[in-house]
């Protein structure tokens, strides 16, 4: 091909493009670049990227600001992000394909297949499901020991192990609790059923087939790359660098790194149920069992068009104006992101953030699924920032007295080297309180680079300042034995960690 034909083909190419572009929503073709670019200036979101699926092509993938505030780096759509809980519907697939080719049954009990797992009621053990694992109903609250889990230094098998040490909050199958610890344990059966890791069946049946070529399931992975964002946080209104966080060990509940180009071949899958390119990846039985509803997340009163929630093999499920939506979040240290589908539409969205404090990342998956549903225009992410403006303001408040009362305080109403010592809980581990100069510093066993400056409040209790932002202000409390001797504290991290406080009993 001359010159000439190469010129005039690309001027097609632009043009179809552009066309096709042209066909869509007016949000879309006319008013998406503005209103991305004013509202990561309103949530102080560093970058974003965003991919649109429609009727098996990729309308739209695009990236906006950038990957790292200081080298101004710019992101598109190979921009590599922690997308967390997205990972999840992967693990779902996974064993739902195993389940298909009948190398298990999801009704199989996770002791038959992982003999080292145990709760403490032996009903438990013995009848806890892969099925119930994948659907979030084993009686654990949200979030229930995330606090040890989350970017620990232990093992997948000591993580699971550990569960034996929880109590749950609810009882068997009666209520949704949202369970890493549970994903993570589903996803440690396939090398029980196939000789082969997590991460190694994901490569071999997800990410080759699908031409998911930047898409990795290490931490390693991510910081060998090129093009990746770094993770922010906000912190007295200022942007943070946060860490990476290393989840491997809960990799099948949260550890995928991926870009929006990679991740709208995972939706055009799921569209076309379960072919890619014409050629079928997974048995449409196997995708449409993992939409098929286990637990009963939520009823709704419809004001929003929404009436019920349900969650499947990995994915939420929603009603929405008669229509059905399926979606999961995802959020690490730094990173909050989005996939969603809209089967009976052809239509899949994808926005990847690198900061942890938006709403931006749901609110403009929100305005392009509806945009496309043609309802009346309302921008779902400037109500949102009202709503976490007046949340922040409060919180921040809060911190400011607890941080007055703590400094008004001359004299510690118990010695500071009582505090002093090693503490115990059954399900985190060790934590150990040390003296330097007039600082109480906590120390966290399984957290080797977490630590947590102590300072005096009123009433028996401690103000808690974590050289992670993530954990919090926290406040802990304080019980006393019968000789007025420190007997325990209570320990709380921010409720996106754990919901649940957490008694450490001092040796």
């Amino acid at each position: 091909m001359n010159n000439m034909k190469k010129f005039w083909m690309l001027i097609f190419l632009l043009a179809m493009a552009n066309a096709q572009l042209m066909a869509q929503p007016s949000f879309i073709s006319d008013s998406l670049d503005t209103y991305v670019k004013r509202e990561m200036q309103r949530w102080q979101v560093p970058g974003l990227a965003v991919a649109i699926v429609k009727d098996g092509k990729i309308i739209l993938e695009k990236g906006y600001g950038v990957c790292d505030v200081k080298t101004q780096e710019p992101v598109n759509e190979h921009t590599l992000f922690m997308v967390a809980s997205n990972s999840k519907a992967f693990t779902g697939t996974a064993l739902a394909n195993l389940a298909f080719q009948k190398r298990l049954s999801l009704n199989d009990p996770i002791v038959k297949l992982l003999p080292y797992f145990k709760m403490k009621d032996d009903y438990l053990t013995t009848n806890i499901t892969i099925e119930d694992m994948l659907s979030h109903r084993i009686g654990f609250e949200t979030f229930q020991s995330d606090f040890l889990n989350w970017d620990c230094i232990k093992s997948r098998k000591d993580l699971i192990s550990n569960m034996r040490n929880s109590d749950p909050i609810y009882d068997f199958r009666t209520k949704y609790g949202y369970c890493n610890v549970c994903f993570l344990s589903a996803g440690e059966v396939i090398p029980a059923v196939t000789d082969t890791t997590w991460d190694d069946y994901l490569m071999h049946h997800f990410f080759k087939p699908l031409e998911m070529n930047r898409t990795s399931s290490t931490h390693a992975e991510l910081i060998k790359s090129e093009n990746k964002a770094q993770p922010y946080t906000i912190v007295d209104h200022q942007l943070y660098l946060l860490k990476y966080a290393n989840i491997d060990n809960i990799g099948p509940a949260a550890s995928l790194n991926s870009s929006v180009h990679d991740l709208s071949h995972w939706l055009m899958m799921q569209l076309d149920y379960g072919k890619f390119n014409g050629k079928e990846i997974f048995p449409k039985e196997v995708i449409a069992d993992t939409w098929k509803s286990r637990t009963i997340v939520q009823d709704r009163n419809g004001k929003d068009g929404r009436n019920f929630m349900t969650y499947g093999l990995g994915w939420f499920m929603y009603d929405l104006h008669g229509k059905r939506i399926i979606t999961h979040d995802g959020g690490a240290n730094g990173f909050v992101t989005t996939t969603c589908f809209v089967p009976s539409e052809k239509l899949g969205v994808i926005v990847l953030t690198n900061s942890d404090a938006n709403s931006l990342y749901s609110t403009l998956r929100n305005q392009i699924v509806n945009a496309y549903l043609e309802t009346p225009y309302e921008n779902y992410s400037e109500n949102a920032y009202k709503r976490y403006t007046e949340n922040i303001t409060k919180h921040a408040e809060e911190i400011k007295a607890l941080k007055d009362e703590s400094a008004a305080i001359k004299k510690w109403e118990i010695q500071a080297s009582d505090f002093v010592g090693a503490y115990h809980n059954e399900v985190y581990g060790s934590m150990t309180i040390k003296q330097t100069g007039k600082k109480l510093i906590a120390y966290f066993e399984n957290h080797p680079s977490l630590s947590a400056e102590l300072t005096p409040l009123k009433d028996q209790k401690l103000l808690a300042i974590y050289n992670d932002p993530t954990y919090g202000v926290q406040v802990f409390d304080i019980l006393l034995d019968a000789q007025k001797k420190v007997e325990s504290l209570t320990v709380r991290v921010n409720d996106f960690i754990e919901f649940l406080p957490y008694s450490f009993k001092k040796k």
